[in-house]
């Protein structure tokens, strides 16, 4: 199945990103490797196997918050549909029918973060022991922070001590390492999607799918053209006929990047891309794929299951 030219979240800027987002501190979107072929020494997760090991972290975060005096609900996790979509280009036209842009997985996320027992449990309790619920939970300053550098430039920190944090160090192994590595491997983007998306090779990919949404009826110049406008030309519209407007233009835009050559012109020029600037992170990109396979098989082990 093909993914997605993405230019969100993390690992495979031009292939493959996930629908429930990232976030600043630990990055839980679908991801895949982002090493050159020569640089990488694992393999990569399916995303059942990525499910398996959030589901696993989970546990281990009610395991050391009960210990802590305190309850924890391990939440909904994704699906794996809910792995796929977003990001630049869609190029699964069966995904595009069954979810369009993703807009009603995006909702049902919200709703579960909104009803999320965890919060409502914590907002119950006495100030006090909310304030040491949230310490104990994600950490803060007071128990000393990670910084990881990121390949573009600035930083990133994380509380070194907290719950999330001895979840990781049980799977990973060593999560001052895991951080480290996953910050790298997970914001490597800025190095090479820029000048991607000026090469020639993409741009006229990219004018074939124009001219192939044209022939559809459907004028953009890009995808992103159609993200921009899909709220103009949704509005005054039930939530059922904007949605349908919604998985129409996103078939139509994920036919055209399989019936032209955009998606395997991306991919193509991904793999390349990365093998020319991706070489000097080899090092932490071989930690990222170990450490994972590593937290997998510590996955099967706590949940008793395999992906």
């Amino acid at each position: 199945m093909r993914r997605t030219l993405a230019m969100k979240c993390g690992t495979a800027l031009i292939i493959g990103a996930a629908v429930t987002g990232c976030d600043a501190v630990a990055t839980t979107g679908s991801s895949q490797n982002t090493a050159s072929p020569s640089v990488r020494k694992g393999r990569e997760l399916s995303d059942a196997e990525q499910i398996l090991v959030r589901r696993a972290e989970q546990e281990l975060v009610k395991k050391c918050m009960a210990e802590a005096g305190f309850k924890y609900w391990v939440g909904p996790l994704p699906t794996v549909d809910e792995l796929k979509g977003g990001g630049y280009v869609l190029t699964d036209p069966d995904w595009a029918e069954r979810h369009g842009y993703g807009s009603r997985l995006r909702e049902k996320l919200q709703d579960a973060q909104r009803n999320d027992p965890n919060h409502a449990y914590a907002n119950a309790l006495p100030q006090e022991e909310r304030v040491r619920y949230n310490k104990t939970l994600g950490g803060g300053p007071a128990s000393g922070m990670l910084t990881a550098e990121l390949p573009g430039g600035g930083t990133v920190q994380t509380p070194a001590d907290s719950c999330q944090a001895d979840a990781k160090e049980q799977l990973y192994g060593d999560f001052e390492t895991w951080f480290r590595a996953e910050k790298t491997a997970m914001n490597l983007n800025s190095l090479y999607v820029p000048a991607l998306l000026k090469d020639k090779r993409f741009t006229s990919a990219l004018t074939n799918w124009a001219t192939c949404m044209r022939e559809a009826g459907h004028s953009y110049a890009d995808p992103p053209e159609i993200r921009a406008k899909l709220p103009d030309l949704t509005e005054g519209l039930s939530a059922e006929e904007a949605y349908a407007t919604e998985v129409r233009l996103a078939v139509a835009e994920a036919t055209c990047a399989v019936e032209t050559d955009l998606a395997d012109t991306a991919h193509e020029l991904e793999s390349e891309y990365r093998e020319k600037e991706l070489k000097r992170y080899g090092e932490e990109i071989t930690a990222y794929e170990r450490m994972r396979l590593a937290a997998l098989a510590r996955a099967e082990e706590i949940t008793g299951s395999t992906a």
